[in-house]
C-alpha cells in the first residue's frame, strides 16, 4: 500500500483558500443571474458557449464536453431553457443519433442583457480584488491544475 502524502500546513492552506474563494464567487456570480435575469450560472454558461458558434449551434456531446459536465445534466439544463424558449434543439443532419443545440433571438437578447450585470459581478467578487501579477500567477497555477486533470 502507498504512502499517503499528507498536505502540510502551506498546502491545506492553500486547498482550504481554493475551496473557500471558489465557492464563495461561484455563489455570489449564481446568486446575482438568479436575480437579475433567472439564469443559472451553467445555464449563462450555455447560452454564452451557443452565442460563441453561431447559428449553426453545437451538438450536445461537444457541448456538455466543453462545459465539463454530464450529458444528462446538459440535456436538464438544455430542457429549461427550451422552454422559455432561448435554444432549440434538433436533429443533427450528418449523424441520426445526435442533436444540435442552437441559441433563439430570445436566447441572445437574453445573453445580451444578463451579460453586463454578470461581468460586473466577476470583477467585484474576484477580479479587481487581485492585481495583474495575481491574475497572472492564478491564471498560470489554475492551468497547470487544469491540464493536468484534462482526460481523467
Amino acid at each position: 500500500m502507498a504512502r499517503v502524502r499528507w498536505l502540510d500546513k502551506q498546502e491545506m492552506a492553500a486547498w482550504l483558500a481554493f475551496l473557500e474563494a471558489s465557492h464563495r464567487v461561484l455563489r455570489s456570480v449564481e446568486r446575482q443571474l438568479r436575480d437579475d435575469s433567472g439564469l443559472s450560472h451553467q445555464q449563462y454558461e450555455i447560452l454564452v458557449k451557443l452565442a460563441d458558434v453561431g447559428p449553426e449551434g453545437m451538438r450536445m456531446t461537444e457541448l456538455a464536453e466543453s462545459l465539463i459536465t454530464s450529458k444528462s445534466g446538459l440535456t436538464y439544463q438544455i430542457g429549461q431553457l427550451e422552454k422559455r424558449g432561448l435554444v432549440t434543439r434538433d436533429s443533427c443532419p450528418t449523424d441520426v443519433r445526435g442533436v444540435t443545440a442552437r441559441l433563439t433571438e430570445d436566447g441572445r437578447s437574453t445573453l445580451v442583457g444578463a451579460a453586463p450585470g454578470h461581468v460586473e459581478r466577476v470583477r467585484e467578487a474576484m477580479i479587481d480584488v487581485l492585481d495583474r501579477d495575481q491574475l497572472t500567477a492564478l491564471t498560470d497555477a489554475l492551468s497547470n491544475v487544469s491540464t493536468r486533470l484534462r482526460g481523467h
